[in-house]
């Protein structure tokens, strides 16, 4: 069978505006999640026992379960509830709920890596556990969890996938769309995998820029 590079040169502009759903998604994902995951995270650190059984409750919940079934929740489930969410936004839900379990961690571990006696000398001068949580752990946990981050980050561009499945139209379902029409899944396939890693790759270019650039304290 002979290779098709007349579709793949005029699949490449198509997939291109699949690409950019797919960055969107994934951009405004990992922003809620980050949001949400250093709430958690910062949370896990609480004296209250109610608190981090909570959130260690949310994270095993997430990490426990596939990335599919908590889309189906979001997409699916919740309208059962009320709660009617267009494709878009439903991807985007779905996706920073993930993120935000697993960010929860990073963030925990983050603020669990730096030195005990920093929180000690903060107590010493009369700082509270928030005041030394925001204002000396945080800070200090940012190079521990850069990188950690730009991997969910990545982790977010290749789950974004799945979304293909509830019908929004990023770039595997942009592929599955041009392959319905013309049947070439091979030269498609190979396209979209092209697509997914350069982007990966750029990411973890930006990762390893971001690490040299933080301050090492």
């Amino acid at each position: 069978m002979a290779f098709d590079w007349t579709l793949v040169e005029n699949s490449v502009p198509l997939l291109g505006a699949g690409l950019v759903t797919t960055l969107k998604i994934s951009s405004l994902a990992m922003l809620l999640g980050l949001v949400l995951g250093s709430v958690l995270g910062l949370a896990s650190m609480s004296r209250s026992r109610t608190l981090r059984w909570c959130v260690r409750a949310y994270v095993d919940f997430i990490r426990g379960t596939p990335l599919l079934i908590q889309i189906f929740l979001v997409y699916f489930a919740l309208p059962e509830i009320g709660i009617n969410l267009p494709e878009f936004w439903a991807g985007v839900i779905a996706l920073a709920l993930n993120a935000a379990g697993f960010l929860a961690e990073i963030f925990r571990g983050g603020l669990n890596s730096v030195e005990k006696g920093q929180a000690e000398a903060a107590r010493s001068i009369g700082m509270r556990h928030h005041q030394i949580l925001w204002h000396v752990l945080l800070p200090q946990s940012l190079r521990a969890v850069v990188p950690p981050a730009t991997n969910e980050m990545i982790s977010l561009v290749k789950g974004s996938a799945l979304l293909s499945v509830i019908s929004v139209y990023e770039l595997t379902r942009a592929g599955q769309a041009i392959i319905a029409v013309h049947f070439a899944p091979f030269e498609l396939f190979l396209l979209i995998a092209l697509y997914y890693y350069l982007t990966v790759s750029a990411l973890a270019w930006l990762s390893r820029w971001l690490e040299k650039r933080l301050p090492a304290w």
